[in-house]
């Protein structure tokens, strides 16, 4: 494998400094991978050199590659335009691939005396009326569920009139969210009116519907119909109410797509929010495999997101950075005939859309990985506070725990995917010191954790795997007498303290030369806080549990003849010092090590001293 990577790699310098598309082929000859280029040599060549800074993603698909070609483009622009084009008709195993879902999606409105509004994926011939088609299926139940609300119709598996009288209403009809024609106290007529307002709801929008039925009500107080002015007045009411419920997701920009990522171990999700008119109309999912780095990741989805649609809003708002911006902003202008802009908000509303956005993407994933949506969040959101490519999956933090020097302890934690990883956690005795030197303790044990990973590598398994991300409890100067040795051991592993207030609570997380603020970063905050509560609990439970037992082990060495070594025999053989004391000689004789002369001393250390006590 390393000489063929010699040979590609040999063969990629003598590739033109000139813009390009390149394709990657495996042995059966299968394209595996596209690229574009502004300068093919630079581009293709790093491929085959140092794995030191590939991602995961990257070394698979290198592992795979068998030889390569590449095409000469005028522009790195004519490169973007024949990638996508490429990309499309040949959906490289290593590329981001969409589905380019061309399916439609319908509004069903049964037929008979008592029809039924539902979703439909397609036309069939059941004698029921199909409104549409819709390209979203979101879109189809968002208005499917509206309607059966707002005016009061069931959404049971019961049927009409076979399940009319039969049982008690559920409880939709006891929140007011259906008209319970099972009840048997409705006539087909009213029921009928209620969809076919329903059906002209779903067919003209809300202010269309608002307008009829006003003018309905209006005339039936005109004709003294009260208690039917009345149903209509409520339907009104329940339109008004959806229309403010969906204030909340309209924004000033009335036409924008919103794009968000989230990373898990090994898995991706984007997000995408489609804001019409001012109001979200539409979402989309992908859940996608491994992406690697963000930058680029977002890049390559905007290529392939609109390489299968057609309507390209002027306005994209991303999450982060997308890679070559400029130029995706320049194909997609000429795509859509106007002016498109891409933008990555810092604050006001749009930075709370994309915020929004990417908790969805968080959600869907944690959905997808068994974690929880705040889980996925605060990973996401520490990787982007901290400027990691992805988010930390693996983290480790360490502490430190002595009494005026005394004792000298340290504790690690390991968290995995937001949790807690108990089997991971791991206690260190400092041994290179006596006395209080927390730079010189946090030194040591990072250096014997280090060490025990180069020893234990290639399995891969505790000490064997590298953390995403190393938490230090404590600010910069821990992170700078730390620093050094992760320099010098080779490894590139992010690290960072983590500083707490005069009141122990945690307030910023430290790096070199200064301090990041956390507290603005909900989900960040407090999982970094959780990190560090538990850190030092798992440290402080250690070395109480050292000042104990070398306190017992010290009563016992005051007994003669007995020293550190036999007294740890007795501690294990007996556990307790009370089992100690009530033992009998025989019993003492039992301890590995122990001559009868010290099992006398020890004997009669115990039953003297009690003796004395009692005729005292």
């Amino acid at each position: 494998m390393e000489e063929r990577k010699k040979e590609l790699r040999q063969k990629a310098m003598r590739l033109p400094m000139s813009p390009g598309v390149y394709l990657m082929r495996d042995k059966s000859g299968t394209i595996i991978y596209i690229g574009k280029a502004k300068a093919l040599k630079n581009r293709v060549s790093q491929y085959f050199g140092s794995e030191k800074n590939h991602e995961e993603k990257v070394r698979r698909m290198v592992a795979n590659v068998q030889d390569f070609e590449y095409i000469l483009t005028d522009s790195e622009f004519e490169a973007l335009v024949l990638e996508c084009s490429l990309i499309k008709q040949y959906t490289p195993k290593y590329n981001i691939l969409l589905k380019d879902d061309k399916g439609y999606h319908y509004i069903r409105v049964s037929g008979g005396e008592w029809p039924r509004i539902s979703e439909a994926k397609q036309l069939a011939d059941d004698g029921a009326e199909y409104i549409g088609p819709y390209v979203s299926s979101w879109s189809v139940k968002q208005a499917v569920d509206e309607a059966l609300k707002v005016f009061r119709l069931p959404s049971c598996s019961r049927r009409f009139p076979q399940d009319i009288g039969k049982g008690r209403p559920c409880l939709n009809y006891y929140i007011k969210q259906c008209c319970a024609p099972c009840r048997g106290r409705m006539k087909p007529e009213e029921y009928q009116e209620a969809v076919n307002e329903a059906v002209e709801f779903l067919r003209g929008g809300s202010a269309d519907s608002m307008k009829r039925l006003t003018e309905k009500m209006e005339q039936a107080a005109e004709n003294l119909e009260f208690e039917y002015a009345a149903r209509i007045r409520d339907r009104i009411a329940a339109i008004q109410k959806m229309r403010e419920r969906q204030k909340v997701v309209s924004v000033r920009v009335p036409e924008q797509d919103v794009i968000a990522l989230a990373q898990g171990a090994g898995s991706a999700c984007v997000e995408v929010f489609r804001f019409r008119g001012g109001s979200l109309v539409d979402r989309e999912t992908f859940l996608l495999g491994d992406v690697g780095n963000p930058k680029r990741a977002r890049g390559e989805f905007l290529e392939r997101y609109y390489s299968i649609r057609e309507q390209i809003p002027p306005r994209l708002t991303l999450d982060g950075a997308a890679e070559n911006a400029p130029l995706l902003e320049e194909w997609l202008t000429q795509k859509a005939g106007r002016r498109v802009r891409i933008t990555v908000p810092q604050k006001g509303e749009q930075a709370h859309l994309v915020e929004m956005c990417r908790s969805n993407a968080a959600e869907q994933l944690a959905q997808q990985t068994g974690r929880t949506g705040r889980e996925a969040s605060a990973l996401d959101e520490l990787g982007r506070l901290l400027g990691l490519e992805c988010p930390p999956q693996y983290i480790e933090a360490y502490d430190i725990s002595n009494l005026a020097g005394g004792d000298n302890v340290a504790g690690m934690v390991v968290f995995e995917n937001g949790r807690p990883l108990k089997s991971a956690y791991r206690r260190f005795q400092i041994k290179s010191f006596e006395g209080q030197d927390d730079y010189g303790a946090m030194r040591e044990v990072i250096s014997r954790r280090l060490g025990e990973y180069f020893q234990n590598k290639d399995s891969g398994e505790g000490f064997g795997r590298l953390p995403d991300l190393i938490l230090l409890d404590g600010g910069k100067g821990h992170v700078s007498a730390v620093r050094p040795i992760l320099q010098q051991s080779g490894l590139e592993i992010p690290l960072f303290g983590m500083v707490k207030d005069d009141k122990h609570r945690t307030r910023a997380i430290a790096r070199d030369g200064g301090e990041i603020a956390i507290n603005s970063n909900r989900s960040a905050f407090t999982l970094v806080s959780i990190i560090q509560d538990e850190v030092h609990r798992f440290a402080i439970g250690y070395h109480r549990q050292m000042r104990k037992k070398n306190t017992i082990s010290s009563t016992l060495t005051e007994i003669p003849g007995v020293g550190p070594a036999r007294a740890k025999a007795l501690l294990r053989h007996f556990r307790t010092i009370s089992a100690i004391r009530e033992a009998d000689l025989e019993q003492l004789l039992g301890v590995k090590g122990m001559t009868r002369p010290a099992a006398q001393t020890i004997y009669q250390h115990f039953h003297l001293n009690s003796a004395e006590k009692d005729s005292g």
